[in-house]
């Protein structure tokens, strides 16, 4: 059992005859990802690494049975990208593209929503399972061979691939690793990301790699706290050192009116019974100790 993906995934690349629409859509199938097609409106009937491109996303699903996408549509067709694949019966909408204006992603994940459809991002790596070969997003295949039993959450796309490096190499598997974006607003957030890992009775332990800005980690520490998370969580929390009031890489990483900042984050996590990491380095032997008072 993995979160969100499975033997059965079936997945699109919308914009996949863009330059990072093409090289991930590669990269994916690389991996063992079911790849079936792509969508790009005006280019049907082309095909890009082997598979077949439709204008629609109601063709792709209707030709190939696909049940997932990827976009990596620009910002400014991304919305309409993202209801399209909605509309067609898409069921998990992995959004990479960055810079989508607030409002318009606040928009298109209460439509998907509302219809039952799972949002990963925007602005995200997004999702990989090596128990099941599945990738959608642009996390790197080599460091996702190692399939296991921890479950990786992260706001941050470059800590998830070291953290994940870092056990990987300390001798844990893999089960699932979720990027769920560092913007304000996104689809699944870290505490979504980490109710559905719960559930999941092959993962022993959650990683939970936050960063300043928002209070997802804040919200997902009284949940653990209230027990109704139920596995070890390690946490990381980016961004120490972030001035306040500074906005940091992503739109999301904002720290005002002392709410928000890393501090605050560690305390929440501390104060839980959550295990905190100084380094990710250290990450795998929290974990480690976490599974042994289990």
């Amino acid at each position: 059992m993995t979160v969100l993906v499975g033997p059965n995934t079936k997945v699109i690349v919308q914009g996949i005859t863009g330059k990072e629409g093409s090289f991930h859509a590669q990269r994916m199938l690389e991996y063992g990802t079911k790849v079936v097609g792509g969508v790009t409106p005006g280019k049907g009937g082309a095909t890009v690494a082997g598979l077949p491109v439709f204008d629609t996303v109601e063709e792709a699903v209707r030709a190939t049975g696909a049940n997932a996408s990827v976009v990596f549509v620009p910002a400014r067709f991304a919305p309409d990208a993202v209801y399209e694949a909605v509309d067609a019966g898409i069921k998990l909408v992995v959004v990479i593209t960055e810079h989508i204006p607030i409002h318009d992603t606040l928009r298109f994940v209460n439509y998907a929503k509302a219809r039952g459809v799972d949002v990963i991002g925007p602005n995200c790596p997004g999702i990989v399972a090596p128990l099941v070969r599945v990738k959608l997003g642009i996390m790197p295949n080599n460091i996702y061979q190692t399939p296991g039993r921890i479950g990786v959450i992260s706001r941050s796309g470059t800590l998830t691939y070291e953290i994940s490096y870092q056990l990987v190499r300390a001798g844990f598997g893999i089960n699932t690793a979720i990027g769920v974006g560092g913007d304000p607003i996104v689809g699944t957030d870290l505490v979504e990301a980490a109710l559905m890992m719960a559930k999941d009775p092959e993962i022993d332990a959650i990683v939970a790699i936050g960063e300043v800005g928002g209070d997802a980690e804040e919200r997902l520490a009284k949940l653990y706290a209230e027990g109704a998370i139920g596995k070890p969580i390690v946490a990381y929390v980016a961004g120490r050192t972030a001035p306040p009031e500074k906005r940091m890489g992503h739109a999301g990483a904002i720290v005002m009116l002392g709410s928000g900042d890393a501090r605050s984050k560690v305390e929440a996590f501390k104060a839980a019974g959550i295990p905190v990491a100084e380094t990710p380095i250290e990450v795998p032997k929290l974990v480690a100790e976490a599974l042994k008072r289990k």
